[in-house]
């Protein structure tokens, strides 16, 4: 009898795990094959609304930077900030956002948007390339949350182990 009643747990706990497991499946499959939800779009819209703002009182820009949301860039980018001539565009990691939508939007927008006002101010010489002093000092004037030069990977894993 006791043997019975741990096989009926054990049949339970499968099928339970294998409905989970098909959920999670479900979950990431409507995600790969559809564009981002409005709730995360109007968050960008907002929190780039604000950044533009900041660039103007801060530094007198107003140049409206695109942001664009492309599944076709590597893992391992979070986002870029592109200059081509006299444009500037973001482009943000559409996958990272089932990551960690808070880190995308509150550090990887601002991180890239200080980039962009780099371009912006014609700052092209290779004591401001990449992520330099006068590159963090912007990004903390756009009120990134985390500005650090380098990004450390505690920040980028911090909500990876909140499945919900």
């Amino acid at each position: 009898m006791e043997i019975k009643k741990i096989s009926n747990i054990f049949l339970f706990i499968t099928i339970i795990s294998a409905f989970f497991l098909i959920y999670l499946w479900y979950k990431d499959y409507k995600f790969n094959n559809s564009a981002l939800d409005e709730k995360i779009i109007k968050k960008i819209e907002a929190k780039t609304k604000e950044l533009k703002a900041l660039a103007y009182k801060n530094y007198n820009i107003t140049y409206n930077i695109p942001i664009i949301i492309s599944d076709k860039m590597k893992n391992n980018l979070f986002g870029m900030a592109i200059f081509n001539k006299k444009d500037v565009a973001i482009y943000l990691n559409k996958n990272r956002f089932k990551e960690n939508l808070e880190y995308m939007i509150e550090d990887t927008l601002p991180h890239e948007y200080a980039h962009a006002i780099m371009f912006l101010l014609g700052d092209f010489s290779n004591e401001n390339a990449g992520h330099t002093l006068k590159w963090e000092n912007i990004c903390k004037n756009l009120q990134g949350k985390r500005c650090d030069r380098f990004v450390t990977h505690d920040d980028i894993i911090i909500e990876k182990t909140n499945p919900f």
